[in-house]
């Protein structure tokens, strides 16, 4: 369950919350777990079980890497993406892992990590870690489950903590229903109720200090992405595919022809899909990127906020956290009703959940009412129902980077439709959540991050 905005918008590496960020939380937790309980020094190995979708695509969305990250006592948020290749690389070099950076144990990847197609029961993004003793006798085993937007769930284990939160939220809400309700008998926006809600865990300066550093996140993003600072930027992608990387040229040519947008009324379309672009580029080649709400979409909300701040007049930095603030509360309508799993709903619950996220949050700053806003975010919902999560090698390259393009210009326009009406509509946002959660559900598992139909088969059947 997720009520805060810094659950909705995490610094991470790429590049798949899911399948990377999540289980290098799991295996951190696992590893903290040991020492906390007097455990690690005890331990001679571990083992790691990838189960359904992170059996099936983790080789393509770097989970052998995460898990090994995660072992060695690095978190997603703080770990310096520069020094990862050689970090693994002494991994196997030296058959040996130092678990949480303190304690070598044996480790060979084929040996100690194991993919399997074969989902558990729990849910489509399974893993099991083991603790041996050094005589083979297990100290303990957890099964973590990755619930989508790099949110770990321990199987079997109460969520306390934040039910507790909940009930003492100034301005609950579980529904866009309740949310119109509160705007309507409080006179405040949106953002301004998350605001008093987010006081729950930190204060004003916490929150806002908070949210700029993720966009300053954001902003270095795009701008590594588009080769500034970066020349890695100019080259391709990790993978067999050797998928050509964009961002750099399509920049250098936006730069070199500043007149063309004196000619052409819709370059700016061009910028927005620049942004995504070299987010979801920087996310592909396992840079930092803020998952919003997740990696396979992290290009969506970044692309929507360079659009506001660059081609808006009077946008301004509190536009850019109440924007954030507003996208929040719609992406925790779905982490509540619906899914912003992949592997659970399908790319509807990624690409369309920030889609929505960010026309919600544009709508807002540009000054649209809650009636408008909601309207915003369920245009941008409603127009990525059914959206299958195919990506072709198990690498979030193909479609996942022109998606995240496409769908940010679908958020402006979303936006734009939405302030040129008075707020009513025929289809609620609570529908179009409850219509994605039952589309999802019944969406054949092969389009649900599996790699194994969509354009994953056709792509290279051809």
């Amino acid at each position: 369950m997720a009520v805060s905005v810094f659950d909705l918008f995490k610094i991470g590496i790429g590049p798949s919350s899911s399948h990377t960020v999540g289980p290098m939380r799991a295996a951190l937790m696992f590893v903290q777990g040991l020492e906390r309980d007097g455990l690690l020094a005890a331990t001679a190995s571990v083992k790691a079980g990838l189960y359904g979708s992170l059996g099936a695509t983790g080789k393509g969305h770097g989970t052998d890497r995460g898990v090994m990250l995660g072992l060695l006592g690095e978190a997603p948020d703080s770990v310096d993406p520069d020094t990862i290749n050689a970090k693994l690389a002494a991994i196997l070099a030296q058959r040996q892992l130092s678990l949480l950076g303190m304690h070598p144990v044996p480790f060979v990847v084929k040996e100690h990590i194991g993919f399997y197609r074969q989902a558990l029961a729990d849910h489509p993004n399974s893993m099991k870690l083991h603790a041996f003793d050094a005589q083979g006798e297990t100290l303990r085993v957890t099964t973590y489950l990755s619930v989508g937007g790099g949110f770990i769930v321990t199987a079997g284990a109460p969520n306390t903590k934040v039910l507790d939160a909940v009930n003492h939220l100034p301005h609950p809400f579980c529904s866009g229903d309740e949310l119109l309700a509160l705007c309507h008998s409080t006179g405040k926006s949106i953002a301004q109720l998350m605001w008093e809600n987010e006081r729950v865990w930190h204060s004003e300066e916490e929150t806002r200090s908070g949210l700029l550093q993720i966009w300053e996140v954001m902003q270095s993003c795009v701008a590594r992405g588009c080769g500034i600072g970066n020349p890695d930027a100019d080259g391709t992608l990790p993978g067999p595919f050797q998928v050509k990387r964009r961002a750099p040229q399509l920049y250098r040519a936006l730069l070199g022809n500043p007149e063309g947008a004196l000619r052409d009324p819709l370059s700016m379309i061009d910028w927005i899909n620049l942004y995504a672009i070299a987010v979801n580029e920087e996310n592909a080649a396992g840079g930092r990127v803020v998952t919003a709400p997740t990696n396979g979409a992290a290009g969506i909300i970044p692309a929507v906020l360079h659009y506001y701040t660059r081609f808006m007049p009077g946008a301004t930095s509190q536009g850019v956290i109440d924007f954030l603030m507003t996208a929040a509360a719609i992406g925790i309508l779905y982490k509540l009703n619906a899914s912003i799993s992949g592997a659970e709903v399908g790319c509807q619950g990624e690409v369309g959940v920030a889609c929505s996220m960010a026309a919600g949050g544009l709508a807002a700053v540009m000054g649209g009412t809650p009636k408008q806003v909601e309207n915003a975010a369920e245009i941008g919902m409603e127009h990525n129902l059914g959206l299958t999560c195919d990506p072709v090698g198990g690498m979030v390259q193909i479609p996942c980077i022109e998606r995240n393009a496409m769908a940010s210009v679908k958020a402006v326009n979303a936006a734009r439709m939405a302030l040129r009406g008075d707020g009513s509509h025929y289809v609620s946002l609570d529908s179009v959540i409850k219509t994605m959660r039952q589309t999802g559900a019944d969406m054949k598992t092969k389009y649900k991050e599996t790699s194994r139909g969509g354009l994953a088969v056709n792509i290279v059947e051809c």
